[in-house]
């Protein structure tokens, strides 16, 4: 009898050891999946008077990029339309996360943080007849595996010159979305971007916004003629001349807006 209650008794041990030993590995595997690729917000204000984009500057510039480097959070690019391109007054922002639980915890500690409070008063304490911009548009995304982190660009011109291109890539259905993803990544155009010299600073997947399914990505320039020839190197390469014609890429791609923006001097790149 106390043979058969040892017996149990170690069983016991043994199964509460392997249960602990699974919820740790799944705990551990989730963090690194998390962990293994950025997201990203991406932020349109758009904006009817001067005075409107002024007041949204001064608290980017004074209030939010601030209080996100106390979290932690840097390589917060801020961006305009370049001149001609845009009817609209427009200001983007772009903001990199660890994880969804610090872009989900972001308002709440900023709501805590005094000095981001004052710096931004004007902005955030806003009248409702005198808003500091007309809409807020946000896109959030997942980085692609072949680019799991954002990279700023390697680029010392004057801002003024540069060119930020950020492309949308829609596809017909998620399937289609799916291959468009596969050919960046295991088709290598990610890599062919790379080797061109694209000074790409991110790719990624959009996981809520008003376009998907679809991607987006951003390459940066020096000035419109070095991306006009970047493009035209890349059109012309022989693996892209390979790689569109596989048949599995087909069709993968139903609509792409262009977005062709400068850094602000406030901008972290």
């Amino acid at each position: 009898m106390k043979s058969s209650k040892f017996l149990l008794l170690i069983v016991m041990v043994f199964s509460i050891i392997s249960c602990n030993t699974t919820n740790s590995d799944n705990t551990a595997e989730n963090t690194s999946t998390e962990q293994g690729r950025e997201y990203y917000q991406f932020k349109t204000y758009t904006l009817d008077t001067d005075e409107q984009e002024l007041t949204t500057d001064n608290y980017l510039k004074e209030a939010f990029l601030p209080g996100l480097k106390k979290l932690g959070i840097n390589n917060v690019g801020v961006f305009k339309p370049r001149p001609g391109t845009d009817s609209l007054k427009k200001i983007y922002v772009l903001i990199p996360f660890s994880t969804l639980e610090q872009f989900n915890s972001l308002e709440g500690k900023l709501a805590k943080d005094e000095a981001y409070l004052t710096a931004g008063s004007e902005y955030i304490n806003a009248s409702y007849d005198q808003p500091p911009y007309q809409r807020i548009e946000s896109t959030l995304m997942i980085a692609f595996e072949d680019m799991p982190f954002m990279e700023t660009p390697k680029l010392d011109d004057p801002r003024e010159d540069r060119v930020y291109e950020l492309r949308s890539y829609e596809s017909a259905t998620e399937n289609y979305h799916k291959t468009k993803v596969d050919m960046f990544n295991a088709g290598g155009e990610v890599k062919l971007f790379a080797s061109l010299d694209f000074n790409a600073v991110f790719y990624a997947s959009v996981i809520s916004g008003s376009k998907m399914p679809n991607l987006m990505y951003m390459t940066t320039f020096s000035d419109e003629a070095s991306q006009s020839a970047h493009w035209t190197a890349f059109r012309e390469a022989p693996e892209w001349l390979e790689l569109k014609a596989v048949e599995k890429y087909k069709n993968s791609v139903s609509h792409i807006d262009k977005y062709y923006l400068y850094p602000t001097e406030y901008s972290d790149y």
